[in-house]
């Protein structure tokens, strides 16, 4: 049986404001972040990564598009034009799932390319919401060669198949300055 952490570290790697490396136990890979690096005053679409301690909640796979990882999370199915997640600050569903089509605007889970063929849910601005403090910022799979994200963490499909089976519900993503 897989070892379970608690914490994961993510920090900036030298020299690339948007690219990371996260540690978890003697685990260390290579990541990509935000577009605009790291943030303490995380903003919508900032294209920043949270400097924050945010606990794991959950995850969503797409299935057909990549193994399903082993985790001691709740996985939900991710629905083609079903599933979505609002990203619109004066909208009362902001930084939620919500069902497609949506009134406001909302990203698609089933997203054309596989960054959220496995997505981790963090708790960035779900459990204390804040209009504009930033939606949707997970821990998901990155594009080839780490381009920046939006926000997010990401990481190889292979290396999310390593890392999933140590995470738990409340273990905590920590990213550093």
């Amino acid at each position: 049986m897989q070892r379970k952490i608690g914490r994961i570290v993510v920090r900036r790697a030298p020299g690339r404001a948007s690219r990371g490396i996260l540690a978890a136990g003697l685990l260390r890979v290579p990541c990509a972040i935000g577009r605009s690096g790291t943030s303490i005053v995380k903003r919508e679409g900032d294209g920043a990564t949270p400097v924050a301690s945010m606990a794991v909640l959950s995850a969503w796979h797409r299935p057909g598009r990549m193994v399903r990882p082993q985790a001691r999370l709740p996985i939900r199915r991710i629905r083609q034009d079903f599933d979505g997640w609002c990203d619109a600050p004066q909208h009362a569903a902001y930084n939620r799932h919500v069902r497609l089509p949506f009134p406001a605007s909302a990203e698609s889970l089933a997203r054309a390319d596989r960054l959220y063929d496995f997505v981790v849910v963090l708790d960035w601005n779900i459990r204390s919401r804040a209009r504009g403090r930033g939606s949707a910022i997970f821990l998901h799979i990155a594009k080839e060669d780490y381009p920046p994200t939006a926000g997010c963490v990401a990481v190889a499909p292979k290396d999310m198949l390593r890392l999933a089976p140590l995470l738990r519900r409340g273990s905590r993503v920590v990213v550093l300055r």
